[in-house]
Order: C-alpha cells, then structure tokens, then sequence
C-alpha cells in the first residue's frame, strides 16, 4: 500500500533556533514556526488564525540554522510529521508532533525581521544569502472565483 508524508510551511520563526549537539556529535535544531491564515468572518470583518509548528532539523542543515535564522525571519520548510513519545515526571505518557525538516529555504533578507503580515498586499523579501529565489505572498480574495 503507498503513502504519504509531505508537510510544506512558509511561516515565521517564533524563536531562535535552539541548537544542540547529541553524544554521537550530530546536530539538532528546534524551533517554533508560525503560519497565518487570513479569511472573512461570516460578519464580513477580516480575521487571522496563526497555528504553531514544532520544527526539528537534524546534521548540517540544523548548523545553517542555528547559524542564519532568527525570531521574526520567514523560512520555507519542507519534511514530514513525526510523533513521539515520552513520559513526564509523573511517569504518565505524552506525545509531542514535529516536523521533522528535510529541506530548508531561508526567505528574510539579511538583518529582515519576520514581524506581522502587511495589509492587502503582498510582501516581497529580497533573495536568501544563498541564491535562492525571492518569495512573493499570494495575494488571495476569498471572492474570486477559484480557477478550477
């Protein structure tokens, strides 16, 4: 049988990447990632419901990171969910979700903090320091029709 785990996020750090190092010397990085939907309430006013995302990144990309990202910046994140469990001090069982990032895509400028979406339009952050494209924000009215 087939199946899928595709997780893709474009959102805003909630932290600094915390960064530490596992008795083998590996790398792993953890960090808050915020996305923002926007849509008309049934009263007509526009209203925001921002979901928190628990990014893990393992190896190298953990260190660029740790390195380059910060509270606020905007980053493209792609991977897959994975749950875990743990017990607390209690010894009562608990499960926590991540995304487990398998590619990372930097889209704040140098010194571009993330900060809050702007009104109406689109924002448009300049290309990473590694080359990658420039990012635009769709810009998408709930009452347009949809194209397909």
């Amino acid at each position: 049988m087939a199946s899928l785990n595709k997780v893709m996020l474009i959102g805003n750090l909630g932290k600094d990447p915390e960064v530490r190092y596992t008795a083998a010397g590996t790398a792993v990085a953890s960090f808050s990632l915020a996305t923002t939907d926007r849509f008309k309430s049934k009263s007509g006013e526009w209203e925001e419901k921002t979901e928190w995302h628990n990014i893990t990144l393992w190896s190298r990309l953990a260190e660029i990171a740790g390195e380059y990202l910060s509270k606020g910046k905007t980053v493209y994140i792609e991977g897959r969910l994975q749950t875990r469990k743990w017990q607390d001090r209690d010894g009562k069982d608990r499960y926590t979700t991540e995304i487990v990032g398998e590619k990372m895509q930097m889209l704040s400028g140098k010194g571009e903090g993330g900060g809050g979406r702007q009104g109406g339009g689109g924002r448009q952050a300049p290309a990473d320091d590694f080359g990658g494209p420039a990012y635009e924000e769709p810009v998408f009215n709930p009452d347009d029709d949809i194209p397909f």
